[in-house]
């Protein structure tokens, strides 16, 4: 269950729309060196968490795993994506407010 899961029950009921489409209606409102920025910061995650994985499997291994573990696991997939926009999300307005 992600972090999010309670507020989502009902998709179109709290936020007016999916986590996708809210993050992507808040991104399109923000400057673009805040946009970028985040950018920035997610790409560093993703180089960071590939680097730790290349630890444990090898660069083509972990390619095929990343590739069909959606397939097996669609409805987890989809989940931790909600989690992660609105954390995403989260991240670009507590930015704006700074």
């Amino acid at each position: 269950m992600g972090k999010y899961d309670a507020l989502f029950e009902d998709e179109d009921d709290i936020f007016a729309g999916t986590p996708q489409s809210r993050y992507w209606d808040i991104q399109s409102n923000l400057s673009q060196d805040l946009i970028k920025d985040e950018f920035d910061n997610l790409v560093q995650r993703v180089a960071i968490m590939e680097k730790l994985l290349g630890e444990v499997h090898d660069y083509e291994t972990l390619d095929k795993l990343i590739g069909s573990y959606p397939y097996s696991n669609f409805e987890e997939v989809e989940e931790l994506k909600k989690s992660v926009y609105m954390e995403l999300a989260g991240k670009l307005i507590y930015r704006v407010s700074e």
